[in-house]
């Protein structure tokens, strides 16, 4: 396959925030009253949209919720460190070459201040957020909509993915999928086409030239 376009998952793939999440998640769900534990985490809700994580956990998703975890989001990841040197170099890498695009089941409002903060602005065509979609991961629609976008066939895209349900979503959208084991282990991505244990731009340059 030679890939048209390349596009990333945010949390835990782009970003390599999944315990900072956990960590946000965990607080504000012990205080209304049901405690998560780190296996809770990662098995159940991780790779799920907001709503989904909210209404699995807490039983409703209202405004009020999204908008803190959010706010407590924000506030750890506002420096775009999370973002590592070997991640922007692969994402400038790809930009240079094809169209590069983010499709995540966050919130528009948490990936462009670190996508801005990482200063990989620039490289990014077009992102795909929770905002923008009425179904989330696994659904593909969040997949179909970024080849939209960007002009191109769901075929034609390269999907990094850290979650089973980001790489159902991008494998039902007809990508291929090279699944970041760091989050959940290579086991529960099997079904990605490659799987590798970190992103660089010496990964980009062998799936793209």
């Amino acid at each position: 396959m030679n890939a048209r376009a390349v596009v990333f998952d945010f949390n835990g793939t782009l970003s390599d925030d999944e315990p900072i999440l956990y960590r946000v998640y965990a607080e504000l769900f012990a205080e209304h009253g049901r405690p998560l534990t780190p296996d809770d985490y990662y098995d159940r809700l991780a790779g799920h949209s907001e709503e989904e994580i909210l209404r699995r956990w807490l039983g409703r998703a209202d405004a009020g919720l999204v908008a803190e975890r959010i706010a407590r989001y924000r506030r750890l990841v506002a420096d775009g460190s999370t973002v590592d040197d070997d991640t922007r170099a692969a994402v400038r890498f790809a930009a240079e070459r094809v169209p590069v695009a983010i499709v995540s089941g966050a919130a528009l409002e948490e990936i462009e201040p670190v996508v801005a903060a990482a200063g990989l602005g620039p490289s990014i065509a077009a992102i795909v957020a929770a905002d923008h979609v009425a179904d989330g991961k696994p659904h593909p629609e969040g997949y179909l909509r970024a080849a939209e976008l960007l002009g191109t066939q769901p075929e034609t895209l390269l999907a990094f993915e850290d979650t089973e349900a980001g790489v159902a979503s991008a494998k039902s959208a007809g990508a291929r999928v090279v699944g970041l084991t760091r989050t959940l282990g290579a086991a529960r991505l099997a079904q990605a086409d490659e799987l590798v244990d970190r992103i660089d731009a010496g990964l980009m340059e062998r799936l793209l030239c």
